[in-house]
C-alpha cells in the first residue's frame, strides 16, 4: 500500500515574513515552516500534491500570507497546487478584500477559523449573508470547529444551502478522552446535509494522547467518520506541521495507511488522492 497522496490540508508559514500570535504559545511550533521543511518530511511517502490551509495567520498580513503562498504554486517545483485562504465574512469589506486575488485558479476556498472564535460569530446575519456569496466566486468554505461547536457548524450549513462546506480534522474530537458522545450524532448530522461535500480525516493525533496515542485510539473515530460520509466525501490531511506534536508526517501517513489497510483499492485510491482531486479541482 503506497497510493499516490494529495494532502489536502498542508500549513507553512515563515515568521520572517508573516505573524502568526498563536504560535507564540506553542514552543515547538514558533519557527519557521517553509517548503523545504514540508519537503523533506514528506520524503518516500507518495505526496503528489497538497493543498495549503491557511495558518491563522495575524489579519494585518493575511493578503500577504496569500501572495506568498502563490509564490510557492508557481514554483513547479513544489508539490502545492491549490489554496484555501483566509478572509473575513463577518466584515464589510470581504467582497472587495478577495477581489484583489480574482483570476487567481490556484485558491479554491476560504477559511475562518471558528473554533478559536465566540460561537456567535458565524451567527450572525453578515457572516452567512458574506458566505452565501462563496458560490458564485467557485470558492468552497472549510469548517474548523470544536466537537461542542458541531452544533453551529450544522446551523451554519444549513443557513447556506448553496455554499460547499468542508470539515476539517473530523469535527476535533476528543480523541485522549475517548469522548464518542455527543460527537457521533453531530458527525452523522452534518454529514445528511448535501452541501458538506467532504470531511478531512486529519488532526486526529494532535487530539490523542502526544506521547502515547495507539491506532486503536484514533480508530472508532475514523470508522464513524467513513460510515457516515461514505468513501465519496473523505480526504487525507496531514495537518503538518500541527500533527508534529504528536507525530512525524510520515507515521500519521502510515497510521493513516494502516487504519485503512482492509478497504478495497478503490476505497483507498478515493481517500488518499481522488476525492481531493475532485474536490479542490486539482485535475
Amino acid at each position: 500500500m503506497n497510493e499516490p497522496i494529495v494532502d489536502t490540508h498542508q500549513h507553512l508559514w515563515d515568521l520572517s515574513k508573516q505573524s502568526y500570535s498563536w504560535c507564540a504559545g506553542i514552543p515547538a511550533l514558533n519557527r519557521s515552516f517553509v517548503m523545504s521543511d514540508y519537503l523533506a518530511a514528506a520524503a518516500g511517502l507518495n505526496v503528489v500534491a497538497s493543498v495549503h490551509l491557511e495558518a491563522d495567520v495575524d489579519e494585518p498580513d493575511m493578503a500577504r500570507e496569500t501572495r506568498w503562498l502563490l509564490e510557492q504554486v508557481r514554483d513547479p517545483a513544489n508539490p502545492l497546487k491549490a489554496l484555501v485562504i483566509q478572509a473575513r465574512p463577518e466584515r464589510d469589506d470581504f467582497s472587495t478584500y478577495l477581489e484583489q486575488f480574482a483570476g487567481e485558479s490556484a485558491i479554491k476556498g476560504i477559511r475562518r477559523v471558528l473554533h478559536t472564535q465566540p460561537d456567535e460569530l458565524s451567527q450572525s446575519g453578515k457572516f452567512r449573508e458574506n458566505l452565501r456569496k462563496l458560490p458564485a466566486m467557485n470558492y468552497t468554505f472549510d469548517l474548523c470547529v470544536l466537537a461542542r461547536q458541531l452544533p453551529v457548524a450544522i446551523e451554519l450549513a444549513k443557513s447556506c444551502p448553496s455554499v460547499r462546506f468542508i470539515l476539517d480534522h473530523c469535527g476535533v474530537p476528543d480523541v485522549k478522552g475517548q469522548a464518542l458522545d455527543p460527537w457521533r450524532a453531530h458527525i452523522s448530522e452534518l454529514a445528511k446535509l448535501p452541501n458538506v461535500i467532504a470531511c478531512k480525516i486529519s488532526g486526529l493525533v494532535a487530539y490523542a494522547d502526544a506521547k502515547n496515542w495507539t491506532l486503536n485510539d484514533l480508530r472508532p473515530f475514523v470508522d464513524h467518520v467513513v460510515s457516515s460520509f461514505g468513501h465519496d466525501r473523505i480526504m487525507f490531511g496531514s495537518d503538518w506541521p500541527v500533527c508534529t506534536l504528536s507525530a512525524t508526517f510520515a507515521q500519521w501517513v502510515n497510521a493513516a495507511r494502516e487504519l485503512t489497510s482492509n478497504w478495497p483499492a478503490g476505497a483507498r485510491g478515493k481517500f488518499f488522492s481522488e476525492n481531493a482531486t475532485r474536490v479542490y479541482r486539482l485535475a
